[in-house]
């Protein structure tokens, strides 16, 4: 059984339901439907049949397939490829998000497909025959390349959050999912054992504001300071390399090219120097406010706003100025 479109949108779950970055690939997809290739078909994997999938129809996919096993309770990369493999037709547009998980199943998908792959897309034009040119940083983003896809082999494309953003959902659109349930190999090379999760409150991948802290704060206490601003602007909270090496906060909040790459509408940068890694993962932030007592620091250069000072006196007061402004 095949599934039906060669234009695929891949979804990703969590606890909260659907990841907005599914809706951008929804989003993307129905651009390149827009431009005559076809309906969208957006597939999601879970282990339980009755998911309630109206959000997948509301942003304008045209057909939803949830691919249903029990392996499928968690993310595992390998189960999910061996799930597609066989009913992927040919010369298919394979769209994800550039997530941790959506550019590792993009990898392995793209290997076992012998397809051809563009990560981290900020811009996707279609060609003639079938031809897909993506446009995507690369050198720490300091310059951009635009890729090619064409010929007959499937096409596989990541998407930076926040860029392929859709106007919001049609509540007027419904739909009935087709439910298909599949048996991935049972010789399975890795098997998930157990999920940990960090706590954190938002992925800072998909915020529309990050707050993120540099060891310019001092000590791991002071970080409550960045905490308690992302709070009031119910953002995210990021972090810097050095303030991850030295545990100050989980993987997760890492910032940069080691770390997360983000692209929120605004950016707080709170005693953070700016070193060319860290810029590398918040560059294409649409708005960056840098507070940073050393004038010459590097993350200046890149800033849209710069507050010169102590980032222990500053971040107090600008809490209590957005709490106030904001409060209801």
């Amino acid at each position: 059984m095949g599934i039906g479109s060669n234009l695929i949108s891949i979804v990703e779950l969590d606890s909260n339901g659907f990841k907005h970055s599914s809706f951008e690939t929804i989003h993307a997809a129905k651009q390149l439907s827009n431009a005559g290739w076809g309906p969208v078909t957006a597939i999601a994997f879970t282990n339980n049949n009755s998911l309630d999938t109206k959000e997948l129809f509301q942003y304008r996919a045209d057909k939803v397939l949830l691919l249903v096993h029990p392996s499928f309770e968690t993310y595992n990369r390998w189960a999910m490829t061996k799930a597609l493999e066989s009913l992927i037709e040919p010369n298919s547009t394979i769209l994800m998000g550039a997530t941790i998980h959506g550019k590792e199943l993009a990898a392995s998908l793209s290997a076992t497909l012998d397809a051809g792959l563009a990560s981290d897309c900020i811009a996707l034009e279609p060609g003639e025959n079938g031809a897909l040119t993506a446009r995507r940083p690369v050198y720490a983003g300091k310059a951009y390349s635009s890729l090619t896809l064409e010929g007959d082999k499937h096409k596989i494309c990541t998407l930076r959050t926040n860029v392929f953003r859709p106007e919001g959902p049609d509540t007027s659109l419904s739909g009935d999912p087709e439910v298909l349930e599949v048996s991935p190999a049972s010789n399975l090379i890795e098997k998930i054992l157990e999920v940990s999760k960090s706590g954190a409150k938002k992925d800072i991948t998909e915020a529309r504001i990050v707050v993120s802290g540099g060891m310019g704060l001092g000590e791991p206490a002071n970080f409550k300071l960045v905490e308690d601003l992302a709070e009031v602007l119910d953002a995210a909270v990021g972090a810097s390399r050095n303030v991850v090496d030295e545990g100050w906060r989980p993987y997760s909040n890492q910032v940069g090219q080691t770390g997360r790459t983000v692209s929120p509408d605004l950016y707080i940068a709170c005693g953070i120097s700016g070193a060319i890694q860290h810029i590398a993962g918040m560059s294409s932030s649409k708005c960056i406010v840098a507070i940073n007592k050393d004038p010459y620091a590097p993350i200046f250069s890149i800033a849209d706003y710069g507050i010169v000072g102590d980032v222990l006196e500053i971040l107090p007061l600008l809490t209590e100025e957005f709490r106030s402004l904001l409060k209801p």
